[in-house]
C-alpha cells in the first residue's frame, strides 16, 4: 500500500532499491570513465589498455558512491515528489555532487592518497553530475506521463464549487503530472456541474462521498465557513485523508507565506522579502551578459526578420514606443514592427472591440492593423527581441512586469503603481500564467506576487517556463 503526503509517492520497495542500484551503476561507471581516459589514450584503449592503483581507486570510488547515494537519501530524492521541478531536483543532485565532492576530496588528502589524479577528480564530479541529473530528468518525464495518464491517481474532493473552487479546479487541470483526480465538489448551494466536473453532494454527505469515491484527499476553498470547515477537518481525521485549506485572503498578492509555530501555537506569517543589494547586482550582471550573448547569437535571425518585414509592407523594421519603467522614468522600447505603419492613430476607432477585461490593457485577437508577417511574430513573440537591446541598455531587465505605456499608467489606481517598482522585464508570471487572455487585475495580481517572492531562482523558472509558453503561442495576440 502507498503512502500519500504532500504530493511525495512513498515507493514501492523494488522501485527503491531499483533508483538506487541505478545511481550507483550511474556514479561508478563516471568514475571508472574519468578514470580510464585519465590513463589511457584512444589508441592503447582498445589495444593495451592500462589500469595503474586499480585497488585502491576502487576503493576510494566504492566509498565516493556511498556517500552519494546517502546524500541524495536525505535530500528526498528517492521518493517521487510530485510538484518538484526538474530544475530543483537537478539543484538538488549538484548540492549531493558538490558536498559529497568536498568529503571524498578530504578523505583523500587526509589519507595520503598520493595516487589520486586531481584530474580523475575534477572529471568524475562533473560527469556524476551531468549522469545523475539526465537520468533523473528522462525518469521525471516518464513519471510524469504515466501518472498523467493515472499512475497512483490521488483522488480529490473539493469543498466549496463557487469561484475559488474553480480556480482550484484549475490550477489542478494545469499540472496533469501531479496525479490530482478531482471526483467532484462539495457545495450546499451549487448543483450539476462546475467546469466538467459533477457536484456529487452537500458538505452533510461528506462521509458518504469519502467513502463512494475513495477519497484521498480534500481541498477546502471556504475558509471563511469556520464552522463547517472545522467539522470537514474532524471528518476527514477520522477518514485518515489529509486536508487542505486555501487562505481566505489568497486572492491578495501577498507577500512570502510560511507556517511555523509560537510554542504550541501554529501561525500562517506573511512576510515581505527583501533581497541584498547584491542580488539585485547579480540580477543585472545575469541580464547584460546573457542579452548581449543572445543578441549575437540571434544577429542572422534579425536579419531574416527585418527582410520579412520589408517584403510584407511599406514602413520600417523596428517601431520604437515610449514605455513606462523602473519607478515611473519613461524609455524607448524596441520591437519588431507587426502593424501597418501608423496603427497607433487607428486605435480610438478600435477601442470599443477591446478584448482584455478591466480596460485598462488594450489587445484585440484579430487586429486589423496586424500584418501577415507581424501576426506570425506576435504569435511566437518574435517582435519582442530587439527589447534584447532594452535590457542590455539597463532600461529593462529579462525577467519583470511587462513595461505599460504611458496612457495605461494614466489609468492606473494607486495600488497598480506597485508594477513600476523594479525594472520591467521581456517575460514574466503574467505572459506563463497566460499572457492577452488574462484580465487586468489579474496581470497586476502576478506582477505583485513576483515582486514581494522575487529571487534568482523564481527569474530562472520564470525563463524556463517562458519556452514552452512561447512554443505553443498561448494567450499571444
Amino acid at each position: 500500500m502507498r503512502e500519500v503526503k504532500n504530493n511525495m509517492i512513498r515507493p514501492l520497495r523494488k522501485v527503491y532499491v531499483f533508483y538506487i542500484f541505478v545511481d550507483v551503476a550511474v556514479i561508478i561507471l563516471s568514475c571508472y570513465t574519468s578514470y580510464v581516459l585519465k590513463y589511457n589514450s584512444l589508441h592503447n584503449l582498445f589495444n593495451c589498455p592500462i589500469f595503474p592503483f586499480f585497488r585502491d581507486y576502487s576503493f576510494a570510488f566504492i566509498l565516493w558512491a556511498i556517500f552519494l547515494v546517502i546524500s541524495l537519501k536525505r535530500r528526498g530524492l528517492y521518493y517521487t515528489d510530485r510538484s518538484l521541478g526538474i530544475p530543483k531536483e537537478i539543484e538538488r543532485v549538484f548540492f549531493c555532487v558538490l558536498n559529497t565532492g568536498v568529503l571524498v576530496g578530504a578523505v583523500v588528502f587526509f589519507s595520503q592518497y598520493k595516487f589520486f589524479s586531481r584530474e580523475v577528480f575534477v572529471e568524475t564530479n562533473i560527469l556524476i553530475f551531468i549522469s545523475l541529473s539526465a537520468w533523473r530528468t528522462v525518469k521525471r518525464i516518464i513519471l510524469r506521463r504515466m501518472i498523467a495518464q493515472g499512475l497512483h491517481n490521488i483522488n480529490v474532493v473539493i469543498v466549496g464549487a463557487g469561484k475559488i473552487g474553480s480556480i482550484a479546479l484549475s490550477e489542478i487541470q494545469k499540472v496533469p503530472w501531479l496525479g490530482l483526480w478531482v471526483v467532484g465538489f462539495l457545495d450546499d448551494t451549487v448543483k450539476g456541474e462546475v467546469l466538467g466536473v459533477p457536484v456529487v453532494g452537500t458538505l452533510a454527505d461528506f462521509s458518504r462521498v469519502a467513502k463512494k469515491y475513495f477519497v484521498d484527499e480534500i481541498i477546502i476553498t471556504i475558509p471563511s465557513e469556520i464552522d463547517a470547515v472545522i467539522k470537514l477537518i474532524k471528518e476527514a481525521k477520522e477518514h485518515s485523508l489529509a486536508v487542505r485549506v486555501v487562505p481566505q485572503d489568497f486572492e491578495e498578492p501577498l507577500a512570502v507565506s510560511e507556517i511555523n509555530h509560537l510554542g504550541i501555537l501554529p501561525l500562517l506569517t506573511y512576510k515581505s522579502r527583501k533581497p541584498h543589494p547584491t542580488e539585485y547586482f547579480l540580477k543585472r550582471l545575469f541580464d547584460f551578459f546573457i542579452s548581449l550573448v543572445v543578441l549575437i547569437i540571434l544577429l542572422p535571425v534579425f536579419l531574416v526578420i527585418a527582410v520579412l518585414i520589408k517584403l510584407d509592407s511599406k514602413g520600417p523594421v523596428f517601431y520604437v514606443q515610449k514605455r513606462v519603467g523602473f519607478k515611473g522614468r519613461i524609455f524607448n522600447m524596441y520591437k519588431f514592427r507587426s502593424m501597418i505603419v501608423g496603427a497607433d492613430n487607428l486605435k480610438e476607432e478600435l477601442l470599443a472591440q477591446n478584448e482584455v477585461k478591466d480596460g485598462v490593457i488594450f489587445k484585440i485577437k484579430k487586429d486589423p492593423r496586424v500584418t501577415p508577417t507581424g501576426a506570425f511574430l506576435r504569435k511566437f513573440s518574435f517582435d519582442e527581441l530587439p527589447q534584447l537591446v532594452n535590457v542590455v541598455k539597463g532600461d529593462m531587465s529579462l525577467v519583470g512586469p511587462r513595461p505599460p505605456t504611458v496612457d495605461e499608467v494614466r489609468q492606473y489606481d494607486f495600488d497598480h503603481m506597485t508594477r513600476l517598482a523594479i525594472r520591467p522585464g521581456m517575460t514574466g508570471l503574467s505572459q506563463v500564467r497566460g499572457r492577452s487572455a488574462l484580465s487586468f487585475r489579474k496581470w497586476v495580481k502576478w506582477d505583485v506576487w513576483y515582486i514581494n517572492n522575487w529571487s534568482f531562482g523564481l527569474d530562472l523558472k520564470i525563463l524556463w517556463w517562458t519556452v514552452p509558453a512561447v512554443l505553443k503561442g498561448r494567450g499571444a495576440y
